[in-house]
């Protein structure tokens, strides 16, 4: 099973949703972890896409927080700010174990990182707009075989990015 999982695209509409529209096919699932700045309505044409809002979404159609399963696993979709993401994971690593949760995804920070603690497998794809820490703009596709989550991210016009590539055993 692959998800994609893009954040903090800031009013970037036109790219946006040309990576949406190029992904929602080889995907069963899209992930928008916050800060798109854009109506959750806009985009009702994807079926298969999850959005939580972020400290800069003031559309109320957002939830702050969603749980789903993804090829039996548990994972937990928030933006970050609530959890004081940007100083430590600690705060988004209680609510994860709140839910149970083998993956979190969140944004917020605008750096683009991905490791496991705990058994806990965290993904920031970073931002789509304002990349931190990086000059890329980045959005990420995980591939889920076998009880192995390949995390592989990609600059906004597709390159995969070779260097923040990594694999989390989730058993």
């Amino acid at each position: 099973m692959k998800v994609l999982i893009i954040s903090d695209s800031h009013g970037l509409e036109e790219e946006l949703f040309q990576v949406l529209r190029k992904h929602e096919k080889e995907v069963e699932l899209m992930i928008h972890c916050g800060d798109s700045e854009l109506p959750k309505a806009l985009f009702n044409e994807f079926s298969n896409l999850l959005m939580v809002g972020g400290n800069c979404d003031y559309d109320k159609e957002y939830d702050q927080e969603i749980t789903t399963m993804v090829s039996n696993y548990k994972v937990f979709i928030t933006h970050g700010h609530m959890y004081n993401v940007k100083s430590s994971a600690v705060n988004l690593s209680y609510r994860a174990e709140e839910f149970g949760a083998k993956l979190v995804c969140y944004g917020h920070s605008h750096i683009a990182v991905s490791f496991q603690e705990n058994g806990v497998v965290y993904i920031n794809p970073g931002s789509f707009k304002l990349p931190r820490k990086r000059k890329e703009r980045t959005y990420v596709l995980i591939n889920f075989k076998d009880n192995v989550a390949t995390v592989t991210y990609y600059d906004h016009t597709g390159t995969e990015i070779l260097d923040l590539k990594n694999r989390y055993d989730l058993v």
